[in-house]
């Protein structure tokens, strides 16, 4: 689905005014390091599995949700690595502005679930495993900023801090 029903419901009362989403990013990897991407079919990058949060729902059960529907992938979510506000509204194709607070998840394939991808909807004209060595392009920049976060997240988690990760206008603090 591209557009989730309430955002169509609430364009036809505000038009293409700013609109503040929720939305969830999701760095999906097997146990041999590659991470999940999709390449998007409007505008041809690839991403990680990304989406917007429905009513009533958790994030880390959107981010799960998305990468069912757009990859096949059945995925667990294991940590909540960062969350950021946009700082530029977006123009999407239509006209319709928006701006988000996205949520950055890590996961991975789940125990018993599928994990061999394909394209499970028409937002995505291709998906597949890659290694960080060798990542497909043209990458968003979106996507190889978040990638670089749940990598310097990883890191600290494996020197065993225990501090949080925040994200602010690109500098990251640590508390």
């Amino acid at each position: 689905m591209s557009t989730p029903r309430f955002i169509l419901e609430l364009r036809e009362r505000i038009g293409h005014m700013p609109l503040w989403l929720i939305g969830v990013t999701g760095y999906v990897r097997r146990d041999d390091g590659l991470i999940l991407l999709e390449q998007r079919s409007d505008n041809g990058k690839w991403t990680l599995v990304t989406g917007i949060n429905e009513p009533g729902e958790e994030p880390a059960d959107t981010v799960a949700r998305e990468a069912k529907e757009e990859t096949g992938v059945d995925v667990i979510v294991t940590d909540l690595v960062n969350v950021k506000s946009g700082h530029e509204v977006k123009t999407n194709i239509n006209g319709d502005q928006t701006w988000y607070l996205d949520h950055l998840f890590l996961c991975e394939v789940a125990p018993d679930g599928n994990s061999e991808p394909i394209i499970g909807d028409d937002e995505s004209k291709d998906v597949g495993w890659f290694s960080l060595d060798a990542l497909p392009e043209p990458l968003a920049d979106s996507s190889r900023e978040r990638i670089a976060y749940v990598q310097r997240y990883l890191r600290n988690r494996e020197a065993g801090s225990a501090y949080a990760q925040f994200a602010f206008d690109g500098v990251i603090e640590h508390y």
